[in-house]
């Protein structure tokens, strides 16, 4: 059993190659920031985190679903500050021994993240750029 959780300054680069013993299923969700919030079309999106309980939450929230799935391995990376649209503002990694798990445990994931972690997104409208600065 492995976990790893990493809030950091904007957008997430590529992912690294990543291999798990024992895992028949390698997932990996990417939440990608779309250019339109709210029927406007947008920069980018900021995010302000309140780091101490989110890096708990979503530590906590990776751990129970390794006991309550059944995964080998989680990990959990998310963006703070601003994030232009088309960049990578969120990633979630599930490896398990079967994708059935795997599938299950991600969308439970990342409900429970959107309700329970402290991390607010915010609009930067285009017609604002320089509130787009970090």
């Amino acid at each position: 059993m492995n976990l790893q959780t990493i809030i950091q300054d904007g957008a997430l680069g590529p992912a690294a190659m990543w291999r798990v013993e024992g895992a028949g299923a390698l997932v990996c969700f990417e939440g990608i920031v779309r250019p339109i919030e709210a029927e406007q079309p947008i920069a980018g999106l900021r995010y302000e985190t309140y780091d101490p309980m989110a890096e708990r939450e979503l530590q906590q929230l990776a751990a129970q679903a390794i006991r309550d799935f059944g995964l080998l391995d989680v990990r959990v990376e998310h963006s703070r500050g601003f994030v232009a649209n088309g960049d990578c503002s969120f990633r979630l990694r599930l490896a398990a021994v079967h994708r059935q798990e795997a599938l299950a445990a991600m969308d439970w994931f990342i409900d429970r993240m959107k309700r329970d972690v402290p991390i607010w997104k915010r609009p930067v409208l285009v017609a604002d750029p320089s509130s787009a600065t970090i």
